[in-house]
């Protein structure tokens, strides 16, 4: 089933953190987005997310990314957030659908900081999409580390999202036959 932008931060889509809030343990989560209008069909949008070995030619924070995208299975990313030193994490994927959204969980320091990272796709029309690119952080130690990080983690969700339009984008010209500008 899919979860819309907006919906999935409801107890009820399933994002829950411990006691039922999307922070768990502590009180109040928090959570970090970028959104972008994308001129390109979300088949499109979908084609360069799922093309893991891919990301290393357009995505500045994960300029590494293995696995596979199936439910349980494991990633190997190498996180670039700007400003601080490149670490590989392991996110677990918790949630796929084609052309919608994919999702994966975090969990480090013994669970103390525990988070949802999403990508999802919202089709305007046939040809126009928003893709929300965010993170929910939960656990004891989640809200204080999203503070600390805030300015790094929306800087670097905001050049991924346009390289991701722009990927996109390029890539849905030259299926349309539009010339680009390095055709």
């Amino acid at each position: 089933m899919a979860i819309k932008p907006g919906e999935m931060f409801k107890p009820s889509a399933g994002f829950a953190f411990g006691g039922g809030d999307a922070a768990g343990s502590g009180g109040g989560g928090a959570k970090i987005e970028h959104r972008i209008g994308v001129k390109a069909p979300a088949r499109v949008i979908w084609g360069v997310i799922a093309d893991l070995p891919r990301w290393a030619d357009w995505n500045p924070i994960y300029p590494r990314a293995e696995g596979e995208i199936r439910i349980g299975a494991v990633l190997t990313l190498t996180l670039a957030l700007p400003g601080e030193a490149h670490r590989t994490i392991q996110p677990v994927v918790q949630d796929w659908v084609p052309d919608d959204q994919l999702h994966w969980r975090l969990s480090v320091l013994r669970g103390l900081v525990r988070s949802v990272r999403y990508i999802e796709i919202e089709s305007l029309s046939d040809e126009n999409c928003i893709v929300s690119n965010g993170e929910i952080f939960g656990g004891l130690l989640g809200p204080s580390v999203a503070r600390r990080m805030r300015q790094s983690i929306r800087r670097g969700f905001t050049e991924m999202g346009e390289a991701l339009a722009a990927r996109a984008e390029a890539a849905w010209r030259a299926e349309a036959g539009t010339p680009t500008s390095a055709s």
